[in-house]
């Protein structure tokens, strides 16, 4: 996950702090005296990762230290209060106040800004659309024992429903709480297209790690653009649009017209993001292979490339010849984070820091680091160590199975940064362990050399 430092740091560097993007809405077709619209409205995805799911105002989103990208993989989380249909609220709102009360016609999204991927480790989708960050977040509360537990999910959209089949049990029994399909929601676009959540969650029941009261997994979603059509319709109707088109659908692309041949004075609605220094913020402070992964898209976008290998050789170009980094000493073949084939040697890692260190946004590209025992994913490592507050890194971890195909290894744990010495001095670093050896428990094994690392963190804090 050290390869965010990469990918955030050269988006953040080319799109620059204050960088929104914008994601508009246009009619297709004219509207009548009476305010119905004949014809379709697109909604045009502009690779906005938060899409108002996070928002805390037009210039704030809300990160938490145990995230629902995460929640699988923790068996937990820590969910943001925020409405992750905020933004389809917000555009369905100005649709109505353009004059628009019906479309008798489709919604159609388009996905074209950049050809969606997925990263090779765990097959995630890359696109331009996200919704809640294209997750179904569903928590489970137990209730009294021998009673079905409480079930909730959100977004709660036609496309898809959780259906309970938890049961509460007596204190002190063991949680089995599973969600089907793999986690995966594939039947988005059809009709009744729902995932169970079932097993039993006892009455004490408390979350490892977040010590939430409720267990809290995600299902992800693999179809984004019918997900986002079927939000923006209902949204749409919420807001005094009537539409015609049937909710749930797959979406009609085929009704897209020539990409860029959308005419100004036909848009209807546009949501603006936060500013990327947020965005920056919230992937490096949590770790969201997502966001590292559309930065580097978006990074490509800007350089006039749609694919992921043309965003890759625009990266690597970037980092060779603009920030002087030894094309030897790194080598990013397939994405922006989240895969062990991306590698680079603690040379490159600290040249990529001084480079940044050096740029116009230093500042915000330090701040958006987890900062040791305060907060992100070293809020809890280091708390009692002298350099707390004054070491912001990078954690990175890789684990893989081991030899025998039966256990699992920690092949690399990294943490790189900043650190603010105790005699006034800022130094940049990279630490790095390999082959720690297997791993038993995740909680224990892994966070065990992360605290060494933090510990040496520390005596450098203290020593230079």
């Amino acid at each position: 996950s050290t390869r965010k430092l990469f990918s955030v740091g050269m988006a953040l560097d080319a799109l620059g702090a204050d960088h929104r993007e914008e994601t508009p809405v246009y009619r297709m077709g004219e509207v009548g005296a009476d305010g119905a619209l004949n014809g379709d409205l697109a909604l045009v995805g502009a690779g906005d990762l938060t899409f108002g799911g996070r928002r805390i105002d037009a210039d704030t989103v809300k990160f938490t230290n145990f995230d629902h990208n995460d929640a699988n993989n923790l068996g937990t989380a820590n969910l943001t209060p925020q409405d992750p249909l905020y933004a389809l609220d917000a555009l369905a709102r100005q649709v109505r106040a353009s004059g628009i009360t019906s479309v008798n016609g489709d919604v159609v999204v388009d996905d074209r800004l950049f050809e969606p991927y997925r990263v090779p480790n765990g097959n995630l989708l890359i696109t331009p659309v996200m919704l809640n960050e294209n997750l179904v977040d569903t928590m489970v509360t137990p209730t009294d024992p021998g009673s079905p537990a409480s079930v909730e999910y959100r977004p709660e959209t036609q496309a898809f429903a959780v259906d309970n089949g938890v049961e509460t049990t007596d204190a002190d029994t063991e949680d089995s709480v599973e969600l089907s399909d793999d986690r995966l929601i594939e039947c988005i676009g059809t009709a009744g297209c729902s995932g169970t959540v079932s097993g039993d969650i006892p009455a004490d029941y408390v979350a490892p790690l977040s010590e939430e009261e409720s267990f809290v997994g995600t299902f992800r979603v693999e179809e984004p653009n019918a997900f986002m059509r079927t939000g923006f319709i209902e949204a749409l109707t919420r807001n005094g649009v009537t539409v015609t088109a049937s909710a749930v659908a797959e979406n009609p692309s085929d009704l897209l017209p020539a990409e860029g041949d959308y005419a100004p004075d036909t848009r209807v609605a546009n949501y603006v993001s936060a500013p990327y220094a947020q965005l920056a913020q919230l992937i490096l402070k949590v770790s969201l292979n997502l966001g590292a992964n559309l930065s580097l898209s978006l990074l490509g976008v800007e350089d006039g490339e749609r694919t992921i290998d043309g965003a890759l050789a625009a990266e690597r170009e970037n980092l060779i010849d603009d920030f002087g980094i030894d094309g030897d000493q790194f080598d990013f073949p397939t994405n922006g984070s989240g895969t062990p084939d991306s590698r680079a040697a603690p040379r490159a890692l600290v040249d990529l820091l001084i480079a940044m260190h050096e740029s116009e946004v230093a500042e915000v590209y330090q701040d958006a680091l987890p900062v040791l025992g305060v907060n992100g994913s070293l809020a809890t490592t280091g708390t009692d160590l002298p350099g707390k507050g004054q070491v912001s890194a990078k954690t990175g971890t890789t684990i893989a199975p081991g030899d025998d195909g039966e256990t699992i290894e920690l092949k690399a744990q990294n943490l790189a940064g900043y650190i603010e010495t105790k005699s006034g001095r800022k130094v940049a670093y990279a630490l790095m362990v390999n082959d720690a050896g297997a791993v038993e428990d995740i909680e224990t094994d892994v966070s065990g050399v992360i605290t060494d690392e933090a510990r040496i963190s520390s005596i450098i804090y203290e020593n230079l």
